[in-house]
This record gives C-alpha cells, sequence and structure tokens, in this order.
C-alpha cells in the first residue's frame, strides 16, 4: 500500500511540475528547457530588478532564483532576489518579456534585456537594435498599440501568430 501511495504521490508531483511551466509559456517568454528549479528561465536570466530600478544589464546567478507563477527568474545578489520575491509585478517586463514593438504589430517575439527601456516605471524588453530604434522614433504610439493589443494575443501560442 505504502509503495503505490508513493507511486500516485510522485506521478502527481511530476505532472505538476511539468505543467507548471508550460501554462506560463504562452504569457511569458520563457528560454528553452528547465531550470534546476523544474521551471522556464525568464528574461534570459538576466536581473530585472537591476534592469528595472538601474536600467543596468546584469546576468543573474542560479544562486539567487526566484520562481513565479512557473517561470524562474536569476538576480544578480540575494537583495535583488528579495526586492522581486516581495513584489515582482514592480520588476517583470510588460508583456510577459515579449517585444513591445512586436507584440505592437500582434506578434510574439523575443525580448532582449540589451534593448531596454523603462517608461512610467515599466519595464520594456525589445528584439533587436532595429525594433528598438523603431521603438524610439515613437514611444508613445507604440506603447499605446502594444497595450491595445496585448489582451487580444496574451494566450496565444507564439507559433499561432
Amino acid at each position: 500500500m505504502r509503495i503505490k501511495t508513493l507511486l500516485v504521490a510522485t506521478a502527481i508531483s511530476l505532472a505538476y511540475s511539468y505543467a507548471t511551466p508550460c501554462a506560463a509559456q504562452d504569457e511569458v517568454n520563457v528560454s528553452t528547457g528547465y531550470t534546476l528549479s523544474g521551471a522556464g528561465l525568464g528574461v534570459h536570466g538576466f536581473d530585472t530588478v537591476a534592469l528595472s530600478t538601474l536600467n543596468a544589464v546584469a546576468h543573474g546567478d542560479a544562486r539567487y532564483t526566484v520562481v513565479h507563477e512557473g517561470v524562474a527568474y536569476y538576480f544578480a545578489s540575494q537583495i535583488s532576489a528579495d526586492m522581486f520575491a516581495e513584489v515582482p509585478d514592480r520588476y517583470l517586463p510588460q508583456y510577459g518579456g515579449f517585444c513591445a514593438y512586436a507584440v505592437a504589430l500582434g506578434k510574439k517575439l523575443d525580448g532582449d534585456p540589451r534593448f531596454a527601456d523603462i517608461v512610467d516605471g515599466k519595464l520594456y524588453l525589445f528584439v533587436n537594435a532595429i525594433a528598438f530604434g523603431k521603438y524610439l522614433e515613437d514611444k508613445e504610439n507604440v506603447l499605446r498599440r502594444a497595450e491595445a493589443m496585448w489582451p487580444e494575443i496574451e494566450h496565444s501560442p507564439v507559433e499561432s501568430l
């Protein structure tokens, strides 16, 4: 009886650990593969607190991992990890970390932390220098269009857009 209970508990645990990261994949841009925590990696492992507060690109470290809504985020220090854990929404990129310019066009493209902007305390990522440059030419309209488009595509798989 104990073996059967153990097997059922293990099966449920494994099913949950694999289902949780997958549930977030349409809404959040995660790197392929899983982290040691069993979750997909958000923002390519860069420290979102450093991006949001200092507009600085800092590589995160797996020692300072916080899992939020099925996605693992790495931080450069325990201080950054603690700040994120306290108020995650303050530091998460908009549109799940997808490129804001692409979202404005109804697409989900990778957001690269090297091409980021902070507007009204919100972090926006862009796929490359070209998309970032286009955004800089007309920030207000790009963000307005992205804000209007995101609810329509948020739950759509990347492949369908």
